[in-house]
């Protein structure tokens, strides 16, 4: 990455501590934010509650809000600045089902408010137009795919993001996926009286997860299939006439994907032919994509992070990253885009569980919005103000 000239460099730093103050002074507004939409969850596309306290945040400290951006009645655009580099922070909102926030998008949302709340107070002096972009439905709805598609990340230079993980690391494997659900239709009868009328939807699901787990043993590294049984029959004395359940199958990449695909949906045929039953799939959301992430866009954050104390000896000492799926990924292929995963003290417990739940509301992760604003806010200022990353960013807009 070049030098910025004194000037230039002057500017940016200025321009940072201006940005640092700026989450300082609003930081417990933040953190109540990320509270609330912790004691409020809410899942896929139903985050009314949470979309509507971070646009109001940020349309509080003067950036320009657009709700039901996309077509989406839960995601937002609020804007500042006019500077010729565009970057785009997005904040995700959505719970999981059953565990609350144990993604901590709670986090992720006040963390993306804060820097849009510094960078609206320094991005005309650097250059920048700042874009944060609410985005619903990131637990398997692809809402971010969604937001793509409508072009609401057009004329975007950079995306930029941070997601709560048990460490700090710079980037994860973002394996490709996809979300379906499975039906088997069978016929209902006597399971005593006459189990020889009924055509067991139950069955087809047995033979088709014991299939699954066979084809396990053949998969190349990265590829994955998991799932649960969402209905499984209505009483032990009636042969089960409709079983579902929902999948989940990634891949390294789409195209990785795309042979897996076949495969996974052969054991669910197997289960439909060995049983008798109909077979019907249902697509959930938009395939998403590997991720492609930005080595100079990186770069700037990790000298941000740094900055603030934070450091990457996973990384450093080459520790695989961890696997994970996000519709981030389908933005780094329009766009230069990071995903950085932000540390917080979790106690052992890792994402999706409970007590990963519980440590979103600690004093660690309410030192990561902080941490976390300022890092993205200083990285979108390198993308303005940093003569090379300028260049290497205005070089691959979209649109």
């Amino acid at each position: 990455m070049g030098t910025a000239g004194q000037g230039e460099a002057g500017t940016a730093g200025q321009a940072k501590e201006r940005a640092g103050r700026a989450v300082a002074a609003v930081l417990d507004e933040l953190v109540g934010l990320s509270h609330d939409i912790h004691a409020h969850p809410e899942t896929n596309f139903a985050e009314e509650h949470a979309a509507a306290a971070t646009a109001e945040l940020l349309a509080a400290h003067g950036l320009s809000v657009t709700k039901g951006a996309g077509g989406l009645p839960t995601a937002f655009v609020a804007t500042a600045g006019s500077g010729p580099v565009t970057v785009a922070i997005c904040a995700e909102y959505d719970a999981l089902p059953g565990v609350g926030h144990a993604c901590g998008h709670n986090i992720i949302a006040a963390a993306a408010a804060g820097a849009g709340v510094a960078l609206a107070a320094v991005a005309d002096d650097v250059g920048l137009t700042v874009r944060v972009v609410g985005t619903p439905g990131e637990e398997g709805g692809g809402g971010k795919i969604s937001l793509l598609e409508a072009g609401v990340f057009d004329g975007a230079h950079a995306a930029l993001m941070v997601h709560p993980w048990p460490e700090d690391r710079l980037v994860a494997e973002c394996l490709a996926v996809s979300h379906f659900d499975i039906a088997f239709d069978g016929r209902t009868a006597h399971a005593s009286a006459a189990p020889w009328e009924g055509a067991n939807a139950a069955d087809a699901m047995v033979v088709a997860q014991v299939a699954i787990g066979l084809l396990r043993q053949q998969l190349p590294p990265g590829d994955q299939v998991h799932g649960i049984v969402t209905s499984g029959g209505e009483a032990a004395n009636i042969v089960p006439g409709r079983v579902t359940g929902r999948f989940m199958a990634r891949a390294r990449s789409l195209q990785e994907l795309e042979a897996l695909e076949p495969r996974v949906m052969a054991c669910f045929e197997a289960g439909a032919t060995a049983a008798g039953v109909h077979l019907a799939r249902t697509d959930l959301a938009p395939v998403y994509s590997h991720m492609v992430t930005d080595a100079p866009l990186l770069a700037a954050y990790r000298s941000s992070a740094e900055a603030l104390g934070r450091t990457f000896p996973a990384d450093d000492a080459g520790v695989p990253p961890p696997t994970l799926s996000t519709d981030m990924a389908n933005v780094s292929l329009a766009m230069p885009t990071i995903h950085p995963l932000l540390g917080i003290e979790a106690g052992g417990a890792v994402n999706h569980q409970p007590a990963f739940a519980a440590a979103c509301v600690t004093p660690s992760a309410d030192r990561a919005i902080s941490d976390g604003a300022v890092a993205l806010a200083w990285t979108a200022i390198d993308a303005a103000a940093d003569p090379a990353l300028r260049a290497h960013l205005l070089e691959r807009v979209r649109n």
